[in-house]
């Protein structure tokens, strides 16, 4: 396990360190599924970090969220409950004022190694974001 820990990281760092004119500012705009109509979704290593990031808030489920906002958005103070360790796809997303979509095939490298780690750990492919943290949550208690 700790093992794709280590590969998801390097997949996000990977990411961070590729020139692309992004500049994530944290409207959250992205984040609101039902005004986006966009779940991302995530692999099993993905979501196996996300869980983690979640419990290290003392949490031991995701927050219900009844507005079709993703789970991790607080609703308090509108950020980001795991921004550190947000996923692939949060990364790569569609928002405007972050730079738009990043295109597949500068960073289809990137989602095949993620791909592996998903396979190296029984995956079976990616699923939206709210079932796989809460299945990867199931699965460290």
């Amino acid at each position: 396990m700790n093992d794709a820990l280590v590969k998801v990281r390097a997949v996000y760092a990977d990411l961070a360190n590729r020139p692309a004119e992004r500049q994530c500012i944290a409207r959250t705009q992205c984040c609101q599924f039902r005004l986006t109509g966009l779940t991302p979704e995530l692999t099993k290593g993905e979501a196996l970090l996300a869980a983690i990031a979640v419990r290290a808030t003392g949490r031991k489920e995701l927050p219900e969220r009844e507005d079709g906002a993703c789970p991790l958005l607080q609703p308090d103070t509108g950020r980001c409950l795991i921004y550190a360790d947000r996923p692939f796809g949060c990364r790569t997303h569609f928002c405007e004022a972050a730079g738009g979509l990043i295109p597949r095939k500068r960073i289809l490298d990137l989602i095949r190694r993620l791909e592996e780690v998903d396979r190296d750990l029984g995956g079976d492919g990616p699923h939206q974001i709210e079932a796989a943290i809460a299945d990867a949550l199931q699965k460290l208690r």
